[in-house]
């Protein structure tokens, strides 16, 4: 007889509740492109790159970039309030 591995499969119990995909836009053209930096190391190096690339190569008007206080932490309910206020479309964006 084996003992347990003491490994927990966190995926087994399911999701209480589903949530759908917001709707994308077919072309980021004239759009606002909210980045959420989320602290970890490089990320705001790599979100440049990605705003800088948005703009030049899909037509993104401008890139607000907003960074979450720490990465083990949720953005604040008024800094998503603020953005969603702002942008037409958010991307929670990660560092390494």
């Amino acid at each position: 007889m084996s003992e347990p591995s003491g490994i927990i499969d966190p995926s087994a119990a399911g999701a209480a509740t589903s949530v759908a995909p917001a709707q994308r836009p077919s072309s980021l053209e004239g759009k606002v492109v909210g980045l959420l930096d989320n602290t970890k190391e490089q990320a705001d190096v790599i979100l440049d790159a990605i705003g800088a690339a948005l703009r030049e190569r899909h037509g993104a008007a401008r890139v607000v970039l907003r960074r979450k206080e720490h990465y083990s932490k949720q953005a604040p309910g008024s800094l998503i309030d603020d953005m969603a206020r702002e942008v037409d479309v958010a991307i929670a964006a990660l560092g390494g």
